[in-house]
């Protein structure tokens, strides 16, 4: 790992300035006559010294250290409803495979119409239950994302997801249900993961209307609300 978060090649372009303007500090200060020539050097010399350590920060942030990835407590596993259609089953089980594959999500819930069908990636032991961080992303049918959960008052909503999840992403699934995602770490989530799950959660809500509302899940189903 980098010392201090901080690349190899920014420190070294850091340390190449500090020292250019250290050096040409001493030079002006030590010198018993200043001509124009030695003082346009001089100021030449200093400029381009605070432009490299100018292109250090801005290495820094273009660069900036990745979250540390969070030790979730959980078991890894697929808890899936009964009574589900196989084409259905087999949607789920599809997408959210894809979904802990092609996305830095740990753990994903899959909630309609007041039961959660499908639990995958790290399992929570305590039952989903929406709140209004769910219902505001179905009010405005867009996807949420909370980069950091920890600094959310109302964290205690997805309580269905492994403990300690760092981040979260709530897409809804219509009115009636929506697709989580638990990351395991802070700001994981990216515009390409987001437009990835919105397109599934589409698929998804499709075939979910399609199975209708006289299609119920059976009683007893683990993970259910």
């Amino acid at each position: 790992m980098e010392a201090m978060g901080i690349p190899l090649a920014a420190r070294v372009t850091l340390a190449s300035g500090l020292l250019g303007l250290t050096l040409c500090v001493t030079n002006q200060w030590t010198t018993a006559e200043l001509s124009p020539a030695l003082q346009r050097s001089g100021v030449l010399a200093g400029l381009l010294s605070v432009g490299l350590m100018l292109v250090a920060l801005l290495w820094t942030r273009i660069q900036p250290e990745a979250p540390e990835r969070v030790v979730l407590e959980g078991r890894q596993g697929l808890e899936l409803v009964a009574g589900l259609p196989e084409p259905l089953a087999e949607e789920l089980g599809w997408g959210t495979q894809m979904l802990l594959t092609a996305t830095p999500a740990a753990s994903v819930l899959v909630h309609w119409r007041g039961r959660t069908l499908v639990r995958r990636g790290v399992l929570a032991t305590a039952c989903f239950s929406p709140g209004a961080i769910c219902s505001r992303a179905s009010a405005t049918e867009r996807a949420i994302s909370l980069v950091n959960l920890a600094l959310y008052p109302g964290r205690a909503e997805f309580i269905g997801l492994p403990d300690g999840v760092p981040a979260v992403l709530i897409q809804p699934l219509g009115s009636q249900g929506w697709v989580l995602l638990g990351g395991w770490s802070t700001r994981c989530f990216s515009r390409s993961d987001e437009a990835w799950l919105q397109g599934w959660a589409q698929r998804l809500r499709t075939a979910l209307e399609r199975w209708g509302p006289s299609g119920e899940p059976s009683e007893g189903v683990p993970g259910g609300s």
